[in-house]
C-alpha cells in the first residue's frame, strides 16, 4: 500500500512503508537451539547436545585467522564425551580443517552415540 506525500516541488510521490520485520522465535532461554539441540559457545569452544542427554559434543576451535572483519577457525578438534559435569569422559576424538567439516562429523557421532544409548 502505497502513501501519497507532498513534495516541495508540488508534485506527488508514492512512498512505500517498509516491510515490519520478521522475528525469531524465541525458544524460552538464552541458548540457540539447533535441530533440536543446544549449540553454546564458551570461549573457544562449542558444545552441542542437550543436558538431559547421556553424550554431548565439544569442538575446540584452534588456529584461528582473521578474514576482514570475522575470525575463522582452521583447524577444530571434535570430542565426543559423556554427559555427566565434570566426570565427563572422552569417548572419540578427531580433528578436521574447517567448523562446517567438524560439525558434520561431531552430529554423525552425537546421533549415533544417543541412538544406541536409547537401544540399550
Amino acid at each position: 500500500m502505497a502513501e501519497i506525500v507532498k513534495s516541495d516541488a508540488g508534485g506527488s510521490k508514492p512512498k512505500k512503508k517498509a516491510a515490519p520485520k520478521k522475528k525469531i522465535p524465541m525458544t524460552g532461554n538464552k541458548y540457540l537451539d539447533y535441530k533440536g539441540k543446544k549449540l553454546v559457545r564458551v570461549g573457544n569452544e562449542i558444545r552441542y547436545g542437550n543436558a538431559e542427554d547421556p553424550y554431548i559434543v565439544c569442538f575446540r576451535l584452534e588456529d584461528n585467522e582473521e578474514l576482514g572483519d570475522l575470525t575463522v577457525s582452521k583447524r577444530v578438534i571434535i570430542e565426543l564425551k559423556t554427559n555427566e559435569g565434570k566426570a565427563s569422559r572422552l569417548m572419540r576424538q578427531a580433528e578436521r580443517d574447517g567448523l562446517y567439516r567438524a560439525f558434520d562429523i561431531g552430529m554423525f557421532w552425537l546421533d549415533q552415540a544417543l541412538e544406541a544409548a536409547k537401544n540399550m
